[in-house]
């Protein structure tokens, strides 16, 4: 998973924040990730984790290059969202993927930021309970 999420994020997006963040080990954390024949680990993946508030949040979403097209990040995140059920979720996205979070029920919050040099929006798909 790390070396999907390093290839991603800091090698192809050349974002130098630190990967490891201590947040995949916190008690709640949930890992999602899909692999495929014929590759060397995960070729999709996600993290789920619960904020101090109690509010999830997705993070680290990130497909592979040879990967993507296929709807993985969309599996993923629809798993996350069954696991999430009625409760609130937040995520950063980079804005040029806010409409794929957008059909699944999330909302921009606020202005666009950015972050290691990428545009970014926070998005909430509101609790339903």
């Amino acid at each position: 998973m790390l070396r999907l999420r390093v290839a991603v994020f800091v090698v192809e997006q050349s974002c130098p924040y630190q990967e490891l963040d201590g947040r995949d080990l916190e008690p709640g954390t949930r890992h999602f990730w899909l692999e495929a024949e014929d590759t060397d680990g995960p070729v999709a993946y996600l993290r789920l984790m619960v904020e101090a508030d109690g509010t999830f949040r997705i993070g680290r979403v990130c497909t592979a290059r040879i990967a993507r097209g296929r709807g993985f990040s969309r599996r993923l995140a629809e798993a996350a969202l069954a696991e999430v059920g009625d409760a609130a979720c937040v995520l950063d996205a980079q804005t040029y993927v806010a409409d794929f979070y957008a059909s699944l029920g999330f909302q921009v919050e606020g202005g666009e930021f950015v972050e290691d040099g990428i545009p970014h929006v926070r998005m909430r798909r509101p609790g339903r309970g």
